[in-house]
C-alpha cells in the first residue's frame, strides 16, 4: 500500500547510522531522493538526510504499486521507506553505508518536489546569486549540511566546556542604548517612544561587565552580534561569539581558562591534540616580524629591516623614506625566481599600490647574476652586503618596500601573504594558535596625527602604563590579548577598569565631554560607585572558527542563512520596505529621501 502519509511508521534512525551489523534487520529511514536509477527490473534510489546516503533497493519481488511508486520519483522528493537491510553485491567504499542497502518492503512518497534550479550535489560549481536565493536548497548539499552540524558540535562543546567549569549561562538584552563601539549600530525605531532608537548589540560589552558587579563571577553566552560595516570573506553583519567574562581573575585565568576549551574542542571536533599552554607573541614581535597583528605562523618568509644598509646607499627612495621617520622593509622568497618572472612581478607590483605602496623594490636571482631593480643606485659591494645581510641565494626573489614604519610593516605583511599563496608555501593541516599579548592602548591616526583608542573604551592600561596617559600615549600598553589562528583574528579580550575615577579619565581622553558621559554611560560609572570585583573577558568568534575548523573558504560556509557584500539576504529579500503604516507608527518620514532619488 502507497500512501503520502507516514502514518504507522516511525523512524528506526538516520541514514547513514547503520552498518554490516544491522544486516537482516527490518528498519524505517526517511529523507530526500539524491539519485534514482531505473535499470528495468531493478530500482536503486539513493536516499538522503542530514547524516548521509543509504541505497534503497526495488526488484521484481518488490510489490508492483511500491515498485511503480520507485519508478516515478525524481530528484528532492521527501520519501518514507521500510525495508530489511541486506549486503550489498556491488559496494561503495565511498560512503559510510556502501555495504549495505535496504530492499523495499514499504516505500510513500511524502511530498514531491518541483526539478531544482541546480543539482545538489554539484552546487558548488553554481553562482552566489542562485544558491543564496534557494538557499534552503543549498544547505542540503552535503558539504554545508556537514559545516552547520560542525558549527552545531562547536556551540555544544562550548556550552559543556564553560559549564563544567562552573560558568552562568546570561542571555542580555538584543535591543540595547546606542555606545560608541567602533562600528557603526544597526538601530531599531521605537514605536511607544517616537524619535527614539533602540541598537542592536555589537557585543554584551557593557552588560556581561555589569553581571560581574552583580556577582555572577563566570558569565558565558553565544551572544548575537551586530554591526553595520563592509563586508568580507570573514565577516557578516550579524555573527555569534562564545562571550565569556570572569570576575577576581588576572590575563592568564582567562587564557588558560580559552585554551582549556580549545584543547578539548580540537579533540572533539577533529581529533587534533593541541598543546597548552598556546604561545604568545609580543603585538611589537607580531608586526616587526610578520607585518600584521593577526600573524600566520605555519611558514617562515619573515619581514626583515634593512634601513641601516639602505640608509648608506644612494637610493633617494630609501633614504627619503628613512629621514622622514620611517624604515625599510624586505622579505626573502625562497626558491621564487621560477616563479616570479618580470610580468609577475609587475603585477605583484600593482597589488602593493592598491594595499598603500608607492612602489615595489625587488631582487631576483635566477641566473648567475642577481637582477636588482634598484641596482644603479648603489655603489661597489653594496647589493653583495644585502644578500649577504638576508641570507639570499641563487633562486631567490627580494621585496622591499619603504615607508613609514607602520605602513611598511603593513604592506610587507600584505605581500608576505599573497607570495606565500601564489608559491603555495602555507602547509595544510597545521592549526597554529597564538596570542597577541602587550598591546598597544592607542595608535596614531595618520590622516589626523591624532592619538586614538585601540581597544573599546572600558579595557585596563597596564599598572605600569598608567603614568603615560597625559604625557606619552606611544607608552601606553593595555592588559589586552587577541587569539589567532592560522593567521585569523578569532577572538579579543582585555582586564576591564573598574574604577570609576580611571574609567571617567579614560572616557575624557576619547574625547568625551562629561555630558557625553553621562548619558551614553552614566549607569555603567554609576554602578562602579557600588563595588566592583576585578574582572576581564573575551568574546571567541564561533562563526570564525567553525570556518577554519570545516576548512571553508568564508563565513557563508558555516551560516545558515547568510548575507552578501551589500548585507542583503537574496532568500528573502531582505532588507524591504515596510508601509506607511507601519511608518506612520514610527514617526518615520519617509519623503524628503524619496524626493532626493
Amino acid at each position: 500500500m502507497m500512501t503520502n502519509s507516514i502514518k504507522g511508521m516511525k523512524r528506526t534512525d538516520y541514514c547513514a547510522r547503520f552498518d554490516i551489523n544491522n544486516v537482516g534487520q527490518t528498519i524505517t529511514v526517511f529523507g530526500w531522493v539524491q539519485r534514482q536509477r531505473d535499470l528495468g527490473n531493478l530500482i536503486f534510489i539513493d536516499l538522503r538526510d542530514r547524516t548521509g546516503i543509504i541505497q534503497l533497493s526495488f526488484n521484481d519481488q518488490t510489490d508492483r504499486e511500491i515498485f511503480a511508486a520507485a519508478q516515478s520519483v525524481r530528484s528532492e522528493f521527501v520519501v518514507a521507506a521500510t525495508g530489511v537491510v541486506a549486503e550489498r553485491e556491488s559496494k561503495n567504499k565511498d560512503i559510510p553505508t556502501g555495504d549495505i542497502e535496504i530492499i523495499v518492503t514499504d516505500f510513500r512518497i511524502v511530498s514531491k518536489a518541483k526539478t531544482p534550479p541546480f543539482e545538489i550535489e554539484k552546487s558548488e560549481k553554481v553562482g552566489d546569486e542562485t544558491t543564496l536565493k534557494y538557499r534552503y536548497l543549498n544547505l542540503r548539499n552535503e558539504k554545508l549540511t556537514k559545516n552547520i552540524l560542525m558549527r552545531h558540535k562547536i556551540a555544544k562543546i562550548a556550552r559543556e566546556y564553560f559549564y563544567d567549569n562552573d560558568f552562568i549561562e546570561i542571555e542580555t538584552p538584543m535591543m540595547i542604548k546606542s555606545t560608541p563601539e567602533g562600528a557603526r549600530d544597526y538601530v531599531v525605531p521605537s514605536r511607544i517612544h517616537n524619535g527614539k532608537f533602540y541598537a542592536l548589540p555589537q557585543s554584551p560589552q557593557i552588560y556581561k561587565q555589569l553581571t560581574m558587579i552583580a556577582g555572577f563571577d563566570r558569565y558565558i553566552q553565544l551572544a548575537r552580534c551586530f554591526r553595520d560595516e563592509d563586508l568580507r570573506a570573514d565577516r557578516q553583519p550579524e555573527f555569534t561569539q562564545i562571550d565569556l567574562e570572569m570576575s577576581f581573575v588576572d590575563c592568564d585565568d582567562i587564557m588558560d581558562m580559552a585554551e582549556g576549551f580549545i584543547s578539548r574542542l580540537m579533540k572533539e571536533t577533529i581529533n587534533v591534540e593541541i598543546d597548552a599552554p598556546l604561545p604568545r607573541m609580543t603585538f611589537a614581535d607580531a608586526m616587526n616580524k610578520y607585518g600584521s597583528d593577526k600573524p600566520d605562523t605555519r611558514f617562515d618568509m619573515l619581514i626583515e629591516d634593512i634601513s641601516d644598509w639602505a640608509d648608506k646607499t644612494d637610493f633617494v627612495v630609501f633614504k627619503s623614506a628613512i629621514a622622514d621617520g620611517g624604515a625599510v622593509k624586505a622579505i626573502v622568497a625562497r626558491n621564487a625566481a621560477s616563479v616570479y618572472t618580470r610580468k609577475k612581478i609587475d603585477k605583484l607590483t600593482e597589488y602593493a599600490k592598491g594595499i598603500g605602496a608607492k612602489g615595489l623594490a625587488y631582487i631576483r636571482w635566477a641566473d648567475e647574476e642577481p637582477n636588482c631593480s634598484f641596482a644603479k643606485f648603489l655603489k661597489d659591494g653594496e647589493l653583495e652586503a644585502l644578500i649577504e645581510q638576508l641570507g639570499a641565494q641563487q633562486g631567490d626573489v627580494v621585496f622591499i618596500v619603504s615607508d613609514k614604519t607602520r605602513k611598511a610593516l603593513t604592506i610587507m605583511g600584505g605581500l608576505r601573504l599573497t607570495v606565500a599563496k601564489e608559491l603555495d608555501i602555507i602547509p595544510e593541516g597545521k592549526w597554529n594558535y597564538l596570542w597577541i599579548t602587550e598591546m598597544p592602548f592607542f595608535e596614531m591616526d595618520e590622516d589626523t596625527g591624532e592619538w586614538v583608542a585601540a581597544h573599546h573604551p572600558f579595557t585596563m592600561p597596564m599598572e605600569e602604563s598608567i603614568q603615560y596617559l597625559d604625557t606619552d600615549k606611544s607608552k601606553v600598553k593595555a592588559q589586552a590579548f587577541d587569539l589567532v589562528l592560522n593567521g585569523t583574528e578569532l577572538s579579543s579580550g582585555s582586564m576591564r577598569i573598574t574604577d570609576c575615577e580611571l574609567q571617567t579619565k579614560m572616557f575624557e581622553l576619547l574625547g568625551m565631554e562629561q555630558e557625553e558621559i553621562d548619558a551614553k554611560f552614566g549607569f555603567l560609572v554609576d554602578a562602579y560607585h557600588y563595588a566592583a570585583p576585578p574582572h576581564g573577558g573575551m568574546g571567541i568568534g564561533l562563526d570564525r572558527l567553525a570556518m577554519l575548523i570545516c576548512g571553508a573558504d568564508s563565513l557563508r560556509d558555516v551560516v545558515a542563512f547568510p548575507k552578501v557584500q551589500n548585507a542583503s539576504e537574496l532568500m528573502s529579500g531582505a532588507p524591504s520596505y515596510i508601509d506607511n503604516i507601519q511608518l506612520d507608527e514610527l514617526g518615520i518620514d519617509l519623503k524628503a529621501s524619496e524626493n532626493n532619488e
